[in-house]
């Protein structure tokens, strides 16, 4: 019998021992725990971000990312709020925001363009617009498709002696940032009485939630002009203005003349992730077939990780090998979306940022 509980003692012992170890590697490799990751913010690149999610989860079966879609101005107040893990904005933070929320790192994830999109019933896509006349269209000056001003660009359409029903985002947008910034480089009087913000005094028009909301409503009301960015209005086959370039080419929006506009911030000197970014400009680039509403887009993440309450290493970790891949396997799925993939100086920035960040001030692994 003493033999019997010796080798009773022995086998627990060795239990023992083994599930010690087995715990040790559980508690030691974090990053095999499932991590559920929570973001929100820009519907510009939502088609785009919506594919890398799910496309990620082939590659990472124990990360769950969940992203609202809910605008530019929503993620920063949730970012700020710490309510989220990340946002994504294609806005740059503003000196406002950057002292509400200190040691956020801009991350681009790609570059898209913002179309102007209508509604004529017979009017063909390719409409002839200068950033004047669609300012003066936003502002309530030109008023009727009709109106000399568009009529004088297009002398091979008939439009028709029709109101311009306009139609803008309600929500705080990074796609509104880029599109009144369009427009106050345009036209003096927009920049004076409007001005480019994520949210703007809009002197006319209705308003509806999302590119998804103006989409829908500029499809499906006639004589109406809205602004979309390129994915949605191909998803949605609505015609779009081509408008004049600098060159004073007519453009049509498209993933090639996005990509010509893009080149302009390979010799950009950009700053750094921690740096700020709101004298970034792609608006009206030089290139005689880059289209003139073109702009980046962010992802937008603290350094320290640790300031936000639900945060774990787990969670921390898989947030960064995410945004590791986003910056370099996830542009694979950038190009059939009609965005651009980042340039390899905008990538080698990134790449700074996201070693940078930590938690509990350690660095965390981007594989």
């Amino acid at each position: 019998m003493k033999n019997v509980s010796k080798i009773a003692i022995a086998l627990v012992a060795i239990a023992i021992v083994i599930g010690s170890g087995l715990g040790y590697i559980y508690f030691s490799n974090p990053s095999q725990e499932t991590a559920i990751l929570n973001g929100s913010g820009a519907t510009f690149p939502y088609p785009l971000l919506e594919s890398m999610i799910t496309q990620y989860k082939q590659v990472k079966s124990n990360v769950q990312i969940n992203y609202q879609a809910i605008g530019s101005g929503g993620g920063i107040t949730a970012l700020t709020g710490k309510t989220v893990d990340f946002a994504a904005s294609d806005a740059p933070l503003s000196a406002a925001d950057r002292e509400k929320a200190p040691n956020v790192l801009h991350i681009p994830e790609t570059i898209g363009a913002v179309t102007v999109a209508y509604n004529i019933p017979g009017a063909p896509t390719g409409l002839h617009m200068t950033g004047k006349v669609i300012a003066d269209i936003f502002q309530g000056k030109v008023t009727k498709w009709n109106d000399p001003a568009i009529q004088n660009l297009n002398t091979g359409v008939t439009l028709p002696d029709k109101d311009i029903i306009v139609v803008h985002r309600s929500d705080g947008s990074g796609t509104t940032f880029i599109f009144t910034g369009y427009l106050s480089e345009a036209s003096s009087d927009w920049k004076q009485a409007v001005g480019q913000g994520k949210t703007v005094a809009w002197p006319t028009g209705l308003g509806a939630n999302g590119n998804t909301g103006v989409a829908g409503v500029v499809q499906g009301t006639p004589y109406t002009i809205g602004y979309v960015e390129l994915a949605y209005a191909l998803q949605n086959s609505m015609t779009v203005a081509a408008i004049q370039n600098p060159a004073g080419n007519w453009i049509l929006p498209s993933l090639d003349s996005t990509k010509e506009a893009v080149q302009s911030v390979a010799s950009q000197g950009l700053p750094a992730g921690n740096e700020d970014w709101s004298n970034v400009n792609v608006l009206n680039a030089p290139g005689s077939q880059a289209y003139p509403i073109v702009s980046f887009t962010y992802l937008l993440v603290y350094e320290e990780l640790n300031v936000i309450p639900t945060m774990t290493q787990a969670k921390a970790a898989a947030l960064v090998q995410f945004l590791w891949w986003v910056i370099h396997d996830g542009q694979q799925l950038a190009p059939d979306l009609e965005y651009a993939q980042l340039p390899s100086n905008v990538v080698q920035i990134n790449e700074a940022s996201i070693k940078a960040i930590t938690f509990n001030g350690q660095q965390l692994p981007t594989t």
